[in-house]
């Protein structure tokens, strides 16, 4: 009897010792991304260099980003993670389809890491075990993880993007929206009032289909998850007329994203295989997508107003005199946040030079000295300014709201929103006031802004492959 009971001990022990030391090997270093730390780590730096601009401000609650092997999805996924690099998360919970292995449920890796050639990304053991014991189908499930990769790739460009984060994997089986909702319903719960949780869900779009039956294929999932439908994209990929080999976890994610009241959604990047590799006959599709709350542009105090105003008076002359920026700080905590911002100098009340970012790069203050002096010296539509104009000059400030993202032009407001249209390498930008100024209609103001400053066709704005966003300006200038 005593021996029974010291080899169960011994047993026991040996089980604890193999559950703390559960580190998944990679199963696919060497295949999908380098096996080689500096070869890795170097291809993710030089995706993430490749990328257009993207917001980096923004409170990013989901987000989705493809699976496939660098060469191929990489210079898409690399856009999801620029997204997120300024925002600070303590855990990500990431949840992928199970391609190998059915199953019903969903399969929760509960404690340990995973390991890539860049090192080990640990669990977060607390929350995967608390979820486990949510729901009777929520199971841990070893043999679901033996050949997948759907989890495994996003690690390495989370870790070439955060310094200290936890993951909570999770892979899900068959399609059944009653687990979906279960799952979503018990991450709003586990999650709760915390904002250092984010959800990332691992899935590439259509599989294998010519390049433009693709695109429209994955015109049409894009187009229920910017509606944050979860029922009409659940059942458009039952029906096949949409296609992501994740969708049952984009399903989740919709679901959850009602829960949380999350309201504005954002299509980074779309692209497929053929965008990569030239051959468009048998392609896969990938995106970058995030969901994020609003977050209203607190409002500029008269104080600060006049600050900001003093801020590019002082630029301007400084420069057009000396050539140099001046050296300028604020200690007010508003405009060291980080905003864009428009500087426009008026002549005599006419457009003498108008220069900005859409998108803030730095504190408030700090970018309105920078566009500032660009606007006296940069605009190419005007000479620099000489000192002898100085005292004829006026300057207005626009200070944005961050850009959101529209279906089409009737959701916009002249008067009140400023447009950006976007449409491959081409982008131009209207504030808000030009619409009053001018007194165009809503058809003349957004065909001048492709044939002015996007250098498109006047019915760009049209096109579905264009992308319209609106944000909104608060305006203040030197002239009462």
């Amino acid at each position: 009897m005593k021996r029974f009971i010291l080899l169960l001990i011994l047993l026991m022990a040996a089980t604890t010792q193999s559950w703390g030391n559960m580190i998944k090997e990679p199963n696919v270093a060497g295949g999908f991304y380098s096996a080689d730390p500096k070869e890795l780590s170097d291809s993710i730096d030089n995706l993430k260099q490749s990328t257009g601009p993207v917001a980096t401000d923004r409170k990013v609650e989901i987000a989705i980003a493809p699976h496939a092997g660098y060469p191929y999805s990489g210079p898409v996924a690399a856009y999801t993670y620029k997204a997120i690099a300024r925002n600070h998360y303590k855990t990500i919970v990431i949840l992928g389809p199970s391609h190998f292995y059915p199953f019903e449920g969903i399969s929760i890796w509960p404690r340990g890491g995973f390991k890539t050639p860049l090192g080990i990304v640990p669990v977060d053991d607390d929350f995967a075990q608390a979820l486990l014991k949510e729901n009777p189908k929520f199971l841990f499930l070893p043999q679901v993880f033996e050949r997948e990769h759907a989890i495994e790739v996003e690690l390495p460009f989370l870790q070439k993007t955060f310094d200290s984060v936890r993951i909570v994997p999770i892979l899900m089986g068959d399609p059944d929206p009653r687990v979906c909702r279960d799952l979503a319903v018990a991450l709003d719960k586990l999650i709760g009032q915390r904002d250092d949780v984010l959800i990332l869900i691992s899935s590439d779009m259509s599989h294998y289909y010519t390049y433009d039956v693709a695109n429209r294929m994955d015109a049409l999932s894009l187009e229920a998850i910017k509606e944050i439908d979860p029922k009409k994209f659940f059942e458009g990929c039952i029906s096949r007329k949409m296609e992501m080999c994740g969708f049952v976890p984009v399903t989740t994610a919709l679901i959850f994203a009602r829960l949380r009241g999350i309201q504005h959604v954002e299509v980074l990047k779309h692209a497929n295989s053929g965008d990569t590799t030239g051959d468009k006959t048998r392609v896969v599709g990938y995106s970058s997508v995030i969901f994020y709350k609003e977050q209203e542009s607190k409002p500029i105090s008269p104080a600060e107003k006049k600050e900001l105003l003093k801020i590019a008076r002082t630029s301007i002359e400084t420069f057009v005199k000396t050539g140099k920026m001046p050296d300028i700080t604020s200690q007010e905590a508003r405009l060291n946040e980080s905003d864009g911002a428009f500087v426009t100098i008026l002549k005599h009340g006419i457009l003498r030079g108008c220069i900005g970012h859409i998108i803030g790069q730095g504190p408030l203050y700090a970018t309105v000295r920078e566009v500032s002096i660009a606007a006296a010296s940069q605009d190419p539509r005007f000479t620099r300014l000489t000192a002898s104009e100085l005292k004829d000059i006026d300057l207005e400030i626009s200070v944005l709201s961050k850009p959101r993202q529209v279906r089409d032009a009737s959701e916009i407001q002249l008067g009140r929103d400023g447009v950006i249209v976007s449409n491959g390498e081409h982008e131009g930008v209207f504030l808000p006031q030009v619409a009053l100024e001018t007194g165009w209609s809503k058809e003349e103001f957004l065909s001048e802004l492709c044939s002015q400053k996007a250098g498109l066709p006047p019915d760009a704005w049209k096109d579905p492959k264009t992308s319209l966003y609106v944000f909104t300006a608060q305006v203040f200038s030197e002239k009462k």
